[in-house]
């Protein structure tokens, strides 16, 4: 029954497709309208892009965002905008609560729940993080970046390894760690870089 419902909603879509009418009908009108807009605002988030990275780019912070592994020049001027300026921040922990990546436990008596984040920052930067990190992970081969070796660490992790998503969001925290400690010491990335010897609190 289940199959033969999907086969009916499948004939209707295509009674209704492109190739089931003629050329001056409505529909047709309609997928060409939709196309030319679609077009018009693809052109018009391209100059928006570029005008953002050529604002971000006189800001001196630009550069350590990009010598990020991963991280291109749009993602940096988005990071950037959505971020502010990250030195005002004391902490690490107080970046990552102002994204929304700091962690919500419960606990009662002898039982809990697993952590989750509390995802009530800003959910852009959150967005631009995740996809940051993704890009790392895919670009691998091509530059070293501690980033996607503490992924794989969290992954083969025994005898409970992480799930994908669980290790996403460390990495995502770690991310952010690591920028505060860039921006605030002025130091692009390096392989291994850690704040270890800064005076960022963590």
């Amino acid at each position: 029954m289940k199959g033969l419902k999907y086969a009916e909603q499948l004939l209707k879509l295509a009674q209704d497709s492109y190739p089931a009418v003629d050329s001056d009908s409505i529909q047709v009108e309609e997928v060409r309208y939709y196309c030319r807009l679609l077009i018009e605002l693809t052109k018009q988030k391209e100059k928006v892009v570029k005008q953002m990275i050529v604002t971000a780019q006189e800001e001196e912070t630009f550069q350590y965002y990009i010598s990020f592994p991963g991280i291109g020049a749009q993602t940096a001027a988005q990071l950037m905008g959505e971020l502010g300026d990250i030195t005002r921040f004391d902490s690490a922990n107080q970046l990552n609560a102002y994204v929304g990546l700091d962690l919500n436990r419960y606990k009662s008596g002898n039982g809990g729940r697993q952590d989750y984040i509390n995802k009530r920052g800003n959910p852009i930067a959150r967005k631009l993080l995740y996809f940051a990190v993704g890009n790392m992970i895919r670009q691998q081969h091509a530059a070293p970046n501690h980033i996607v070796d503490y992924y794989y660490r969290l992954r083969q992790k025994r005898p409970y390894p992480k799930l994908n998503k669980v290790a996403m969001v460390a990495c995502m925290n770690k991310t952010l760690k690591c920028l505060l400690s860039m921006i605030k010491h002025h130091t692009k990335y390096r392989y291994r870089y850690t704040d270890s010897k800064s005076t960022v609190k963590i």
